[in-house]
């Protein structure tokens, strides 16, 4: 492309004003023309070579953006951005405020639900949507050699730990039914030299943190084991007859036990160390519990007497009721507890009030010869916590389930569950989703009599229900008088 700015050989031409392309005035050479049509020639090739990547349409587009950016003052554009910035600031306000509600009404449920369950008021109403298990889906762990007398269940539901008359225990799985860890019973008269029992075990409780595990036998001794690795801890020596009856305080290591010599000891397992003795009962204790709460409830035997223990003021209140020996206890939340007796009956108690809220007589029927008709023994009791469901176990070989009515003002049996042998320990899981019931040939108390056929071991009976979120919904509740 030629130049005017380009030097060349010979003589130079100058150009005038009046030469230049688009001057006013008429220029008569060819080199005006020349130069209009090449600048002409380049400005319409840039133009066709931007058009071959664009639309007419995106071209204005971008022409209109320009002149508006071209157009917005410095101020403008000032107030503009500020605006914009307020309105994300508004939105994320707004967000944050709806979260912050959200999360401060379910604060508030929770404390709600914590001061229900404080009082004892806390009712969920879990029975009316259990239906009954297929026989096909319960399932029988067997392991221990002699009747299985007490379980306990770990906080996570994954575990169960049980033990028998033959002084041993056993970790297992609840998933597959494996046997985790055992520990092995010893003979009578080697306890020098052998870390377990060697009595059987009558009794068992395992913290709410899952941390330590309790064992108590017939022959006075109370151990506690590390419940994750099954190790041995300590060795508790107090008490003058056999060990019934052991509970953790919920959410402490604070450790309440019950014995035949009529006493309730305070241990704080953490110290390794014995706090307290606590009399009252008139004949042997054969059944303990305890909740949140600094007390513990336990059942009296053939004193026909429960007890709720306030271990801080060193009182304690006796309630009355059933006809016979009250062989087992346990809460159902802080203010209410069923108890079992071997009068064939089964109890609600408020424990405000003296006198059972609702008694069913004969719970798991009559048996006898010869028109000499007995209720069966109710042999073990158990309740879902903070719920309206509770069961009761005899040998009558059925597991039943009830229901609390509203204000735990009578009990509607639900379902049975057919379970073979003497059920001496039933639990709940902590999800509800499953009752453990341990059975053998004996009750865990005596050898009054043997039932043949019988297998000593643990039935996971499954529990469905018709709506299963409702049972973990924090508004699945009823506030009880």
């Amino acid at each position: 492309m030629s130049s005017f700015f380009i030097k060349k050989k010979g003589p130079q031409k100058v150009f005038k004003k009046s030469d230049l392309p688009g001057s006013k005035r008429k220029n008569d050479g060819s080199t005006g023309n020349k130069l209009q049509k090449k600048l002409t020639s380049k400005h319409n090739e840039e133009i066709s070579s931007d058009s071959e990547t664009e639309s007419p349409a995106v071209h204005r587009k971008r022409r209109a953006n320009v002149e508006e950016e071209f157009d917005e003052t410095p101020q403008e554009k000032k107030l503009r951005l500020a605006k914009l910035y307020l309105d994300q600031l508004r939105n994320e306000e707004e967000k944050k405020a709806e979260e912050e509600s959200f999360e401060s009404e379910l604060i508030a449920g929770r404390l709600e639900e914590d001061v229900l369950e404080q009082k004892g008021k806390l009712q969920r109403m879990v029975a009316k949507d259990l239906l009954p298990p297929d026989e096909s889906e319960i399932r029988l762990l067997r392991g221990h050699k002699l009747p299985v007398t007490c379980l306990v269940i770990s906080p996570d539901d994954k575990n169960v730990f049980s033990a028998a008359k033959d002084c041993s225990i056993i970790k297992w799985d609840v998933e597959s039914g494996k046997r985790l860890h055992t520990i092995a019973g010893g003979r009578k008269g080697t306890e020098d030299r052998h870390l377990g029992h060697t009595a059987h075990i009558l009794c068992m409780s395992i913290s709410s943190d899952g941390k330590y595990l309790a064992t108590g036998d017939m022959n006075k001794l109370i151990l506690i084991w590390e419940a994750a690795t099954c190790k041995h801890l300590y060795k508790f020596t107090g008490h003058r007859g056999p060990v019934s009856g052991l509970s953790f305080r919920r959410g402490t290591h604070d450790l309440y036990s019950a014995s035949h010599d009529r006493s309730i000891k305070v241990w704080n397992v953490d110290e390794n160390a014995y706090v307290e003795t606590l009399f009252g009962h008139q004949d042997v204790i054969t059944g303990l519990d305890s909740g949140s709460r600094e007390r513990c409830v336990t059942a009296g035997g053939r004193d026909r007497t429960v007890r709720v223990w306030k271990i801080a003021e060193e009182s304690q209140l006796v309630f009355h009721g059933h006809d016979g020996s009250i062989d087992c206890i346990q809460l159902i939340n802080e203010e209410h507890m069923i108890t079992g007796s071997d009068d064939g009956s089964v109890s609600l108690w408020n424990v405000n009030k003296k006198k059972p809220l609702s008694t069913v007589k004969a719970a798991h029927g009559q048996h006898g010869d010869m028109g000499l008709e007995q209720p069966y023994w109710v042999s073990a009791v158990a309740a879902l916590h903070n719920s309206d469901t509770v069961a009761s176990g005899s040998h009558n070989s059925k597991v039943q389930l009830w229901k609390c009515g509203q204000g735990f003002r009578r009990l509607e049996p639900l379902f049975s569950v057919p379970v073979n042998g003497f059920v001496n320990s039933l639990k709940f899981s902590s999800s509800g989703k499953f009752l453990v019931a341990g059975v053998g040939q004996e009750h865990r108390l005596g050898r009054w009599w043997s039932l043949k056929g019988v297998k000593n071991g643990l039935y996971i009976i499954p529990l469905k229900r018709q709506l299963s979120e409702k049972l973990d919904a924090p508004n699945a509740e009823e506030k009880t008088e």
